[in-house]
């Protein structure tokens, strides 16, 4: 299997996983210039930005490490841009959660980032 078909499938099992745990799926993928959110959602009343990040090893290092303050700007930007093209307000309650995949083990990291530029 290539690597974006790996991580496609990845993105489906956590999407599996985050619906096993009562979140409402909302769109994957979501892209524009700015940058790529994996999964949004809706759970507990927040609007749910969620990224997912998968190593097979340790090799880089754990996967969560991965999600730099860079990755987290983007990300937010990347969520407020959601936000204005579905007419959402900015006051509308949002949280980044993280899900963590190492070998066959998924985690799940809520609340892992707040908001740059908020």
């Amino acid at each position: 299997m290539n690597k974006k078909a790996e991580g496609l499938a990845k993105e489906t099992e956590a999407a599996n996983y985050l619906s096993e745990q009562g979140y409402q799926i909302l769109s994957r993928n979501f892209r524009c210039r700015l940058g790529e959110i994996d999964i949004i959602a809706r759970n507990d009343g927040y609007l749910v930005f969620v990224e997912v990040k998968y190593r097979t090893n340790m090799e880089m290092g754990f996967p969560e490490e991965a999600i730099t303050s860079l990755k987290q700007r983007r990300i937010t930007k990347t969520a407020k841009y959601y936000l204005l093209v579905n007419r959402l307000p900015e006051s509308t309650p949002c949280r980044f959660d993280v899900i963590v995949m190492l070998k066959n083990e998924i985690r799940l990291i809520k609340h892992a980032f707040d908001a740059y530029g908020s």
